[in-house]
């Protein structure tokens, strides 16, 4: 699986991956996370706003920061 954070680098941000961590860790699976900053590369996605999580090239959430169990719903 590969999941990947897309944010500036902001607080929020930083806090999303730290949720998507604790659900990797709580779900006890196997997960390749990346924490994108380079706006860039997340204007590629098509991602318009920050956080944004995406699961196996899925933009799965965008512009709000989840807590490990909504994250979880999603993996």
């Amino acid at each position: 699986m590969n999941i990947k954070v897309l944010g500036g680098g902001c607080r929020n941000c930083e806090n999303l991956l730290a949720a998507v961590k604790e659900a990797v860790a709580e779900k006890g699976i196997e997960a390749e996370i990346e924490y994108i900053t380079d706006m860039a590369k997340i204007m590629e996605y098509g991602i318009m706003s920050t956080p944004a999580l995406m699961v196996d090239n899925k933009v799965v959430s965008m512009g709000r920061v989840l807590k490990a169990k909504e994250v979880m719903k999603l993996l």
